[in-house]
């Protein structure tokens, strides 16, 4: 295994989708191995140093939202010195498919895993958290950071969701199907999710396990992982739990950074409005003015001042 950091210099950005994914199978191969995995997946696995980040993601959205649209990976690997092990689809797909599941199963038996010292299993949001989640007990001992975890699918289970309805075609009560029975062998799992968004909450309120650690982020909606970004926090975070120094203490400190996202301040002052606080609207409109962000805000403050102070 090599141990130091591997040098990463390939453009991604600008390309069709087709020729992202060859650049990504070429360096993989060139460092690892690229693996087709049906028609919907797909792997590529980066060799570095003994630490191992395993990543889901859908590579529209990484295209779409990542910097320089890279996998998240890259950036650990070239700067951390990580091994990286990156699970692609190719649309929304919750990674249910049985040649996802193989996959995993010949991981184990080639004792894939034993050969790193720390291990992190990672996923933005939804079905690539549920599958961070889900996949992790291939690795016990693993951390799991899962940002708005689906616990299942499966209408029997979950049929309170009425979401992702083209998702519940596929089986989610067959192998590695209920997210938070497959986090048993974990050594932690974190998970965050905005307690507002109701149906978020229910699911996250599932993952029971005494290792679990719930990292409630208010206000900062569905797309969390994007907001971590935003903010400059998600790398940290990921980070700390490889370093064995992430728990809830540290993750609120981090989180105040939201004070100065503008996309979080908007929420905020629409929550204050809607619970019958416009005061306390206006106070964060002027905050948010005078650090210069002033579309929304102005208009907003205009509609919140009352009106003996506008004639005065």
């Amino acid at each position: 295994m090599n141990d130091g950091q591997l040098a990463i210099d390939i453009s991604l950005t600008d390309l069709s989708a087709n020729d992202w994914l060859g650049r990504i199978d070429d360096f993989c191969e060139d460092h690892g191995f690229f693996e087709q995995l049906g028609r919907e997946h797909c792997a590529g696995f980066l060799e570095a140093g003994n630490k191992l980040l395993v990543t889901f993601e859908n590579i529209q959205l990484v295209r779409e939202n990542n910097l320089d649209a890279e996998p998240r990976g890259f950036a650990y690997t070239r700067h951390e010195g990580w091994s990286l092990l990156s699970l692609f689809s190719f649309k929304e797909s919750w990674f249910r498919d049985h040649h996802v599941y193989e996959f995993f199963d010949r991981l184990v038996d080639e004792g894939f895993f034993d050969q790193f010292e720390k291990i992190i299993f990672h996923g933005g949001g939804g079905g690539a958290s549920y599958a961070a989640a889900a996949y992790s007990v291939t690795a016990p001992g693993a951390t799991v950071i899962a940002l708005r975890p689906q616990a299942t699918l499966d209408a029997e289970l979950a049929g309170w969701d009425p979401r992702y309805k083209h998702v519940r075609r596929k089986s989610f009560s067959d192998r590695y199907g209920y997210a938070p029975e497959m986090i048993d062998a974990a050594d932690k799992v974190f998970i965050a999710y905005d307690p507002i968004q109701r149906l978020d909450a229910c699911h996250a309120a599932l993952f029971r396990r005494p290792q679990v650690i719930a990292l409630p982020c208010p206000l900062l909606g569905d797309d969390l992982d994007q907001a971590f970004d935003r903010m400059g926090i998600h790398d940290v975070i990921i980070k700390l739990a490889m370093d064995d120094m992430l728990d809830r203490r540290r993750f609120t400190r981090l989180l105040r950074a939201r004070r100065y996202d503008p996309s979080y301040v908007r929420a905020l002052v629409r929550r204050l409005v809607v619970t019958g606080h416009p005061r306390l609207g206006l106070i964060v409109c002027e905050y948010m003015i005078r650090r210069g962000h002033k579309a929304f805000f102005i208009d907003k403050r205009e509609e919140l001042t009352p009106a003996e102070d506008i004639h005065t």
